[in-house]
């Protein structure tokens, strides 16, 4: 199919470049100059994991192109993906003007268009905003009647940042939102052969299935840290607890998420935790548990702020700081939060991560790193031996590989605060502690208790 795809950020970027290199002929569309110059070059504006072979080889082999021109694109494609941001307003709702801006530009590029096209919105939104927001920007634009004459629908992405790629191969479901038969049939013939299993709903269900999914992905890793809190205070190890626990995949719990470790972050989980919050009070539904999940969230990183505080000391090295290892992402990252206290309580923080290259930086990534972190390249050390140099409390908040083999980087003096859990070997320093699982001092209480 010939598709152009509206937003060249994380999502778009991927869906674009993984569509062309199924053989599909692509033109990726943004207002921003760099994003479009770097896919015409050949080069991924984002890190993700294998993204830069795809684009490359696409760009070369001529199924991939980038334009500013939003009319030239609809006249030269049959479908259209909308895929930029939905950013959270300061009352949690979701900010819709960038989608409505290409719903804009779209419908005014569709009113002299002669053959048939299809509009497919892939940018996260709430349930009814289709209906409401969007369709009545395209309608009034276009002059036409969306999913009679032209094609319309609604279909959500489910591309975790740094598997994005694999997650685009190998969907376990299509959710596909259609308001007619010809766009659900374009779609539907997309993953045929993919593995998934494809529900056609309505866009308002397509939408609810979408937040259903992100919400709770954010609540299994809040109930989990809750229960490690739980399980510390009683000296018993929360991993083992919610190890054994996902183990049960009988009553469909997935292991995903589910493990003690550090407060969730990123572009998706917050932001759609705050918009479903605002949904549910503007139908006068209840939300408690999305209320407290946020919550939770936001005590982890305050339990984070006191293990640090409680170790004394002020130089400290933070081991990562994007939301996720394999991504450059920083928004709403809690390392960043959890960087940005501690630099205001007078801590020196110096910050490790090797996915992170500020110079590489772009769009509201670039923005929130800005606002957030304004030294950001200062704080950043070169390489690990660097920031373990000077510091005298280690705080390891991701599980990335490159942080493999620290035990024997590690002085006996060092404070270790761990926030991931995923090197067993940090256990036997004498001055280690977890989130959600015993610390050195716990493992000394357990064998005095035992001897005694």
């Amino acid at each position: 199919m010939q598709i152009s795809v509206f937003g060249i950020g994380y999502i778009g970027s991927v869906v674009a470049a993984c569509m062309a290199d199924d053989g599909h002929r692509i033109i990726a569309v943004d207002i921003a100059a760099d994003k479009v110059d770097a896919i015409n070059a050949g080069i991924s504006p984002i890190l993700e994991p294998g993204l830069q072979e795809l684009v490359e080889r696409a760009v070369r082999g001529g199924q991939l192109s980038a334009t500013a021109d939003i009319k030239s694109a609809i006249d030269a494609t049959e479908l259209s993906f909308v895929c930029v941001g939905t950013p959270s307003l300061p009352n949690g709702n979701l900010e819709l003007k960038f989608v409505l801006q290409i719903a804009a530009d779209i419908g005014a590029a569709l009113r002299d268009k002669a053959g048939h096209h299809m509009v497919v919105v892939r940018s996260t939104i709430l349930p009814g905003m289709m209906e409401k927001s969007i369709v009545p920007v395209l309608r009034s634009h276009s002059g036409k009647e969306p999913g009679r004459d032209f094609g319309l629908a609604y279909y959500p992405e489910f591309l975790r940042e740094s598997s994005a790629i694999d997650d685009f191969r190998h969907p376990a479901t299509a959710v596909i939102g259609a308001s007619d038969d010809r766009t659900a049939a374009a779609l539907q013939e997309m993953n045929r052969d993919n593995g998934a299993t494809i529900y056609t709903v309505d866009p308002r269900t397509a939408a609810s299935i979408k937040y259903a999914n992100n919400v709770w992905h954010a609540l299994k890793v809040s109930f989990a840290n809750e229960m490690g809190g739980i399980c510390k205070a009683s000296g018993i190890d929360g991993k083992t607890v919610m190890e054994i626990l996902s183990s049960d995949t009988r009553l469909n719990i997935s292991p995903a998420y589910l493990r003690p470790g550090f407060a969730f972050g990123g572009s998706c989980l917050p932001k759609d935790l705050r918009a479903l919050r605002y949904h549910a009070k503007s139908v006068d539904a209840s939300s408690l548990i999305l209320d407290a999940t946020l919550a939770v969230n936001h005590h982890q990183i305050e339990r984070a702020l006191g293990m640090i505080a409680a170790a004394g000391k002020k130089n400290v090295a933070l081991l990562g700081l994007t939301f996720k290892p394999g991504t450059d992402d920083l928004r709403e990252s809690p390392l960043v939060e959890l960087a940005e206290r501690l630099i205001g309580k007078g801590y020196c923080v110096t910050i490790y991560d090797r996915d992170l290259r500020p110079s590489r930086l772009v769009g509201s990534n670039r923005l929130f790193a800005m606002q957030h972190l304004p030294h950001l390249a200062q704080a950043l050390a070169p390489d690990l031996d660097t920031a373990l140099e000077a510091a005298e409390t280690i705080v390891v908040g991701s599980g990335h590989v490159a942080f493999q083999g620290l035990r024997a980087k590690l002085k006996p003096e060092h404070r270790i605060i761990d926030l991931a859990g995923r090197d067993p070997d940090l256990r036997y320093h004498p001055h280690y502690d977890g989130t959600g699982w015993p610390g050195s001092d716990d493992l000394a209480r357990e064998v005095l208790q035992a001897a005694e």
